[in-house]
């Protein structure tokens, strides 16, 4: 299944934001940084991440249930999607 340009657009922004994070994370490692502060950032990573999942995930949703027909034959049953979602929940 294609995913819409502008989903695709706010998801790689969203994970260029995410591997500052994790770069800004082993910057603090290698610093010395407090524990507290390296987990807040760690923190914030892992939430852009989830974010970009669950973006892309409502994306191929919502062509599954205005596409079921389609989406079944591209190897996206609506079955198949909710196990998705399941896994990142």
């Amino acid at each position: 299944m294609e995913l819409p340009d502008e989903v695709v657009k706010d998801a790689r922004r969203r994970l260029h934001r995410a591997a500052g994070q994790v770069e800004a994370v082993d910057r603090m490692l290698a610093e010395g940084c407090e524990c507290k502060d390296v987990v807040m950032q760690l923190s914030a990573a892992t939430k852009a991440l989830e974010q970009v999942g669950f973006k892309i995930l409502a994306a191929g949703l919502t062509y599954c249930v205005e596409h079921p027909a389609e989406a079944a034959e591209q190897g996206y049953p609506l079955e198949e999607v909710q196990r998705m979602f399941m896994r990142l929940a």
